[in-house]
């Protein structure tokens, strides 16, 4: 294919993903559930002359392992990981520690040995294709999340183990295919080589982001700073993967910092909001692309074909998810808030699979034994998982009665707190400017007061619980040294403090903010008692 007729093609898609964007949200059913579906119509479409005349008749092979892994996988994985807060990573590290390693390693073992079992592949290949299919692929679940007001714990937990899970199943295929080739595997070697290139990724990641963070503090250039942006995300994964490391953790890693360390102390809110809108719509584009072409990718003939075999690979892989969940929550459970049930039973259904599978399924050589086998039962697999439980994960909300949580709940009214807030305040500027008389103030002023008043109490009703207290406790005191420490910043900057005084007051500062939050968390419990 020329470059005029891939440029054609790549129109045709956008064109495509815009209209299915648009069917999408007035049929409120999942964006990417609906990319697929689309992808697999113009599939069907593309054995029709009109629709060959329009695209040519040949189209470029954009799904292979190296455009998914090189091109559009870092800044998926980028996009997905400067948006998580390092606060959320902390509350609920015991689950997305065991549900990303261990439930991967769990998924692989009884998925391989269900396959090994049920369709008779020799154990080392099913072994295989359960780490190929481990990975989780969350974004029709966060999509229906946010519109039904699912809790943002949940959300968090999904997306979070979703990021960390592709890492740890991309380092278990490679040992997996490596001990294949040569025929050994050790299990001690293994698993010593997986910790290191876990360790060594996540380190390389966490030192780029922090470098990164640096340069952006010192620019005040918004295309600039989002170009470093840009930088970090290919950079990190392309350097770890030359060190033989592992991109996907690297570029997790690279973004966790950057999302969290840099935006605060790097990047001026102007430069913030074009960086989220430049991720979100980078996002948005490479999805559209990514779905639309796995969606065209699936061979019709092969399933039908080899439908039992698909069916029983489906099985596998639903049974490895269900015993990895609800065989690893309760151990969570004892280290962190409680997962409840209805949960994990989202958690088990809402594992769906996507393009990092389809990817690790084309790295495969050619010759490799059984690939052709491999790579429809993944397709398989993940289009099951995209469309029946894509678009069957609303309902299964809606029965569980989770179309809105308390934590929701608290959150609006927090928001509506700081928006009342910010109305008295302007309606004080207006009567400072003359712009309105002090008898429509002083009426205006006491609606709004009655109102503060109000959602004041309603916050009062959700804070009264000690988790939540706590943790707001925690979020306002690093709000606070965050300010405090950049004010300090800015100080050095102008001249007014050297660099050694400066990191002297950081820490006097974090002193001061921690011996704070002692004496308020002190003080609350003598209250209780």
């Amino acid at each position: 294919m020329t470059p005029g007729a891939a440029i054609h093609f790549l129109l045709l898609l956008l064109i495509v993903a815009s209209l299915i964007a648009v069917a999408a949200s007035r049929l409120r059913i999942p964006y990417t559930v609906a990319l697929v579906i689309g992808g697999l119509a113009l599939g069907l479409a593309h054995r029709f002359t009109v629709f060959r005349s329009l695209t040519g008749s040949q189209r470029p092979d954009w799904l292979t392992s190296e455009v998914i892994l090189v091109l559009f996988l870092p800044p998926l994985l980028f996009e997905g990981s400067i948006k998580i807060p390092a606060r959320y990573l902390r509350e609920n590290l015991a689950p997305l520690l065991l549900l990303a390693n261990v439930g991967v390693l769990v998924g692989t073992l009884i998925t391989g040995l269900a396959v090994h079992w049920l369709i008779g592949l020799p154990i080392m290949i099913a072994l295989l294709f359960g780490s190929m299919i481990s990975p989780t692929d969350p974004i029709s679940v966060l999509s229906v999340f946010e519109e039904m007001g699912i809790g943002k714990r949940l959300s968090m937990i999904v997306e979070g183990e979703s990021l960390f899970n592709d890492g740890t199943a991309v380092v278990l295929f490679g040992i997996l295919l490596a001990g294949i080739s040569t025929g050994r595997l050790g299990v001690a070697k293994g698993v010593g080589q997986f910790l290191i290139v876990v360790l060594g990724s996540a380190a390389l990641g966490s030192f780029l982001g922090y470098l990164i963070s640096r340069l952006t503090q010192r620019i005040d250039e918004p295309t600039i700073e989002i170009t470093l942006t840009t930088i970090l995300a290919y950079g990190s994964y392309m350097a770890a993967q030359s060190l033989h490391l592992s991109g996907v953790i690297a570029t997790v890693a690279a973004g966790i910092v950057l999302g969290n360390y840099g935006v605060s102390v790097g990047m001026s809110p102007r430069t913030q909001m074009a960086m989220w809108s430049f991720w979100e719509y980078a996002a948005f584009v490479i999805n559209s692309l990514l779905f639309l072409l796995i969606g065209m990718q699936v061979r019709f003939v092969d399933l039908l074909r080899a439908w039992h075999a698909t069916v029983l690979a489906i099985a596998a892989v639903l049974l490895g998810r269900i015993l990895s969940v609800y065989g690893l929550t309760p151990l969570s459970n004892l280290f962190s808030e409680r997962i409840p049930l209805r949960w994990q039973h989202v958690l088990v259904w809402g594992g769906l699979r996507g393009a990092l599978a389809l990817a690790l399924a084309l790295s495969l050589e050619p010759a490799f034994p059984y690939r052709s086998e491999l790579l429809t039962w993944t397709f398989g697999v993940v289009a099951f998982s995209l469309v029946v439980q894509g678009l069957t994960i609303k309902p299964l909300l809606r029965l569980l009665g989770m179309n809105t949580t308390a934590e929701n709940a608290y959150d609006r009214a927090q928001t509506r707190q700081i928006a009342l807030s910010s109305l008295r305040e302007e309606l004080d500027e207006l009567l400072k400017s003359h712009a309105l008389s002090p008898l429509l103030h002083a009426r205006l002023r006491r609606a709004l007061d009655a109102d503060i008043e109000q959602t004041d109490a309603e916050i009062g009703t959700y804070t009264e619980d000690t988790t939540r207290a706590s943790g707001e406790l925690a979020a306002a005191c690093r709000r606070l040294l965050a300010a405090e420490q950049g004010a300090i910043q800015r100080a050095v900057h102008e001249g007014l403090v050297s660099l050694q005084a400066a990191a002297e007051m950081f820490d006097a500062a974090d002193r001061h903010i921690h011996e704070l939050a002692q004496r308020l968390a002190d003080g609350n419990k003598s209250t209780k008692a």
